[in-house]
């Protein structure tokens, strides 16, 4: 991981950069204490060190496989008191892809319904659609 190390600290722009995650989400991070504040400079700038790159890119990585925020904090706070168990990560991965299979089933239940609707269709030229009627009926 030697590309993440810089003994002066990391200003927000290389710290975006390294990370991919905007710079204004990594500000938003801040302010729901999920990212330390960084240090400041001289001038005010805000400058973060490696274990602060390293924790964006968890953070980054966890949104990426679709760990919510309070997911990803609980996560962060079994990290940050250095007493969790393995057991305790992989209980909330799991809750966690239970949840991804529910969406994934709700997902296919809802390409079902759009191949349906688009069957319907026999992409004329008359003004029916039987694709807007679907949608304009009630449920």
């Amino acid at each position: 991981m030697s590309e993440f190390t810089n003994p002066r600290g990391y200003p927000i722009g290389e710290m975006s950069k390294r990370t991919g995650v905007n710079i204004e989400t990594i500000r938003y991070y801040e302010r729901i204490k999920i990212m330390p504040q960084p240090d400041r400079t001289a001038g005010g700038n805000r400058q973060y060190n490696h274990d602060q790159l390293k924790r964006l890119s968890f953070i980054k990585t966890s949104r990426e496989l679709g760990f919510s925020i309070n997911e990803i904090r609980a996560l962060l706070e079994m990290v940050d008191r250095q007493d969790f168990t393995c057991g305790e990560v992989h209980g909330l991965t799991i809750g966690h892809l239970d949840s991804v299979r529910e969406k994934i089933k709700g997902l296919r239940k809802l390409e079902m319904a759009l191949v349906g609707m688009a069957a319907e269709c026999s992409q004329g030229d008359v003004p029916d659609c039987p694709i807007l009627e679907t949608l304009f009926e009630a449920r």
